[in-house]
């Protein structure tokens, strides 16, 4: 597997963490030096290891928060 880069631009907080000590975050990412992306993932402690997540645009994350808006949770 290729390695790859990523730099946390900024931290906006936690959505959950479990028992195994995995949080799932939402942060402003730049992954392999690449313009920064809204990404919501799980990450261990440290953000040492990643799990499999989410990146959206800041379009994307403007259209998600108009959806979200809209729903009665």
């Amino acid at each position: 597997m290729a390695e790859f880069k990523y730099e946390i631009v900024k931290a906006f907080g936690n959505v959950s963490d479990n028992k195994n000590g995995w949080v799932k975050e939402v942060n402003l990412i730049s992954w392999n030096e690449s313009e920064p992306v809204y990404d919501i993932r799980p990450w261990q402690e440290g953000h040492e290891k990643l799990g499999k997540g989410i990146t959206l645009t800041e379009a994307e994350l403007k259209n998600l928060k108009e959806l979200l808006n809209k729903m009665d949770v």
